[in-house]
């Protein structure tokens, strides 16, 4: 799991918890109604986020855990937090181009699904963390363009003129209608659409990793065979 803070793990177990509780589960592959992967990209992401969420259920149930809805002491709720998220230093690290560092525990229960999903954990973090950042890198490289700062100081020329007080907030509609005759609306556009496509190329190897790896995972998630009941002895956590 990447680095958040408590409240985003909070959602995400409360997440996982829901799916658990709605019986969310795949067609074993022995099944005449065993499903292919889908091909829309959104059913495709709800298969994977199902599969992560089923996968990082089992391997709490092999630690002696499980998730409920029922309200936890504070000891039970840090229990299960290191066991779904991890504990201590951070083992997997992705500094990008942008000069921010993306971490993530590898020791955790939603680490243990994704390195049976995708396969190689390590790998996958590194190629999620880069491709889902390309468009944040991209806008840095046009943040830092010559062409976007010029059209950024005409824009604050407009939307704030020479002796006139300057607004902590300009009006949207004054502000809507600067970025037009300042042309910054055209050149960040313009921008944009160069810079991800540079990115793109020099993010090659990310890119390809990641599909090759997303790939796999796509196929064992069709594969998972159906939910089996919790064992006896398993603890409520």
């Amino acid at each position: 799991m990447f680095r958040s803070a408590p409240r985003s793990r909070r959602a995400l177990l409360t997440a996982v918890a829901a799916l658990l509780l709605s019986g969310c589960t795949a067609v074993g592959p022995g099944s005449s109604s065993a499903p292919a992967v889908p091909a829309a990209a959104t059913a495709q992401d709800a298969l994977l986020k199902a599969a992560e969420h089923r996968l990082a259920v089992d391997c709490l149930r092999g630690r002696g855990l499980s998730l409920t809805s029922r309200p936890r002491a504070p000891d039970e709720e840090r229990r299960l937090q290191a066991a779904l998220f991890g504990a201590g230093p951070r083992e997997l690290s992705v500094t990008l181009a942008t000069g921010a560092t993306v971490t993530a525990h590898e020791d955790g229960c939603v680490a243990e699904s994704r390195r049976r999903l995708y396969g190689d954990q390590r790998r996958w973090f590194r190629a999620q963390v880069v491709v889902d950042n390309l468009r944040t890198e991209a806008q840095a490289r046009v943040r830092a363009d010559p062409a976007h700062q010029a059209a950024l100081a005409r824009w604050t020329r407009c939307v704030a003129p020479a002796g006139a007080p300057r607004p902590d907030r300009p009006d949207p509609v004054v502000a809507a209608r600067c970025a037009r005759e300042s042309g910054l609306d055209e050149v960040r556009g313009r921008l944009e659409a160069a810079e991800l496509l540079t990115v793109r190329a020099l993010r090659r190897d990310e890119l390809t990793t990641y599909r090759q790896l997303r790939d796999r995972a796509l196929r064992r998630a069709v594969e998972l065979p159906a939910s089996t009941p919790p064992q006896k002895g398993a603890t409520s956590s």
